[in-house]
């Protein structure tokens, strides 16, 4: 499937700032199952943008700007071809092993409830155990939205009614790894072609044998071709699309737009 995605971030400050650094989470790279046809990342002031790649792999780009700046718009464009593959990822980079993501952080920390939850869910042989965990998520939480993150951890998150994929990616996370299952935030595009107040997020786990899996709690399934991933990490923040500092008082107002439409599938 051919998927355009069109990514707007918008910052507004109620001060002007002296300097903003960015660290830009948001350029996929090219798997077995995913081609990147064209990206770019524009900037609406002058500013020096640096390529490179973090630790897990993801390919980042630094940003770094000089004020006096009163707003700042980062604007994503790009296409990208994907092919079905089950929710297997295959041919990525992995500089990492699988036992490191076992490692729980704060917004992935399971309390009683969803450590119970999990245990109660997850039967059977391994794969089967996070299919029938990811369809009870979904089963639980019927509506998720790309919404704004609104900063709440796996378990708080599992106590409300309406999480945010991103919180329902990192409960997921959260209740594997309680089973002793390798699982990491991806953080990406889903192909409606509906506006988003943010991007996509779900999960993978690691099987034995076959590798690193996705599993959406947002749909009870796992990704196909109508996903473009983007960026891994431990937990939702480390696979934030934008995180930075700034130099300057006031406030600041955050307000992002994204459509990732599909244009069709390739012959």
């Amino acid at each position: 499937m051919r998927i355009a995605v069109d990514h707007r971030t918008h910052y507004r400050f109620s001060e002007p700032q002296a300097r903003i650094v960015q660290m830009l989470r948001l350029t996929p790279t090219d798997t077995q199952d995913q081609t990147v046809v064209s990206w770019s990342i524009g900037v609406d002031c002058d500013a020096r943008l640096r390529h490179g790649a973090d630790g897990f792999g993801n390919a980042i780009t630094m940003l770094y700007a000089e004020g006096p700046i009163a707003a700042l718009d980062i604007t994503v464009i790009g296409e990208v071809l994907t092919m079905e593959a089950a929710g297997v990822i295959r041919g990525s980079h992995e500089p990492l092993p699988p036992l490191l993501f076992l490692r729980t952080t704060p917004a992935t920390t399971a309390d009683a409830a969803l450590a119970a939850f999990a245990a109660e869910a997850a039967a059977g042989e391994p794969l089967d155990r996070l299919h029938r965990l990811n369809a009870a998520f979904h089963a639980r939480f019927p509506d998720v939205a790309d919404v704004r993150d609104r900063g709440r951890g796996a378990a708080e998150a599992f106590g409300c009614t309406a999480p945010s994929s991103r919180e329902a990616a990192q409960m997921f996370l959260a209740a594997a790894r309680s089973l002793g299952v390798p699982a990491r935030y991806v953080s990406g595009y889903r192909s409606d072609g509906s506006a988003h107040g943010a991007p996509h997020g779900w999960a993978e786990a690691h099987v034995a044998g076959l590798g690193w899996v996705g599993f959406d709690p947002a749909t009870g399934l796992s990704p196909d071709e109508s996903y473009v991933r983007v960026a891994i990490g431990l937990d939702a923040a480390g696979a934030a699309p934008t995180a930075g500092t700034r130099s300057g008082s006031g406030a600041e107002e955050l307000d992002v737009d994204v459509i990732a439409e599909p244009l069709g599938r390739e012959e």
